[in-house]
């Protein structure tokens, strides 16, 4: 019987395996070759050592525009995205009539947000005569050039990612709800503030869901694709070209399949590096249950 078992798991699990080697392992390791090399799809591979990551570092102004620009764009969007997220859950977590109503309206814009309509749309509600140039004349301002200014374009590309909140926003609730409600109680009668009670009691409790979720943000946030292909196509004055776009352009369009490799893998050992200093940090400011730190 147990060996059945076994088999049965094997049986279940071989799929994910299969999956796992095919279209994550093989290509990892087939970038990582290609990055020492020359490679245009066309011709085989031409082995050129560390030239790509020496051109990269030394010669490429391109790349050092769009690494500084991905790198500003991060910091803009995740903290301001996790704050929004944490304050609409604040919000959605009292008991409020046809509360799971609202919940889901703030939830549906982190299933859409990323899609290619809702670019295309965004696109169309920044123009200079959408729908948001039209409501600031309303109101006597305007009309803003929200594509032609480097720092409004900027701007527009990372109000579209804020507007996703919708998946950070749930797991904070998820966590606010896991609160035992006897230490607000505790606090209340000890004469705690609104303000003193989130800052000593709640935002420690769900420090491991910030946490979780400054990771998951911030990794997604270096990967973003969409919003600035569809909307800006990098523009303009390259404001908005991020690594991802040099990336698909270097493989796509000019089709150095070795050079964009070694894009590729610098901006994953970025991701990485900054995961682990986050790990790291965790250990000052993330407090788990039964943590006897002070």
């Amino acid at each position: 019987m147990g060996g059945e078992n076994r088999f049965l798991g094997l049986a279940y699990v071989t799929p994910y395996v299969f999956g796992l080697l095919l279209f994550t392992a093989a290509p990892f390791g087939a970038s990582l070759y290609l990055a020492f090399t020359d490679y245009n799809l066309v011709s085989s591979p031409s082995w050129v050592g560390m030239d790509n990551f020496e051109k990269l570092f030394t010669r490429d102004r391109t790349f050092t525009r769009s690494l500084n620009v991905t790198l500003l764009y991060v910091g803009l969007t995740v903290p301001l995205k996790l704050a929004f997220a944490l304050f609409i859950a604040v919000i959605l977590n009292y008991k409020l009539k046809a509360i799971n109503l609202f919940r889901t309206a703030y939830y549906v814009p982190s299933i859409l947000g990323g899609s290619i309509a809702i670019a295309v749309l965004w696109r169309y509600l920044f123009s200079t005569e959408g729908l948001v140039n039209m409501a600031l004349a309303v109101v006597g301002l305007g009309p803003v050039n929200w594509f032609g200014d480097p720092a409004n374009a900027l701007f527009t590309i990372t109000l579209l990612r804020m507007w996703q909140f919708g998946s950070a926003m749930v797991i904070f609730l998820a966590a606010l709800q896991s609160i035992d409600k006897s230490l607000y109680e505790a606090a209340a009668i000890d004469g705690s503030g609104p303000w003193s009670t989130f800052r000593h009691i709640t935002l420690p409790l769900i420090t491991p869901v910030i946490f979780f979720n400054l990771v998951m943000q911030m990794v997604q946030a270096f990967q973003e694709f969409n919003g600035p292909y569809i909307i800006t196509q990098g523009g303009p004055l390259k404001a908005t070209y991020f690594l991802p776009l040099y990336i698909y352009e270097l493989a796509f369009k000019k089709f150095d399949m070795g050079y964009a490799s070694a894009v590729a893998w610098v901006l994953f050992i970025i991701i990485m590096a900054l995961t682990l200093v986050a790990f790291w940090s965790s250990k000052k400011w993330v407090y788990y249950a039964g943590d006897k730190r002070s």
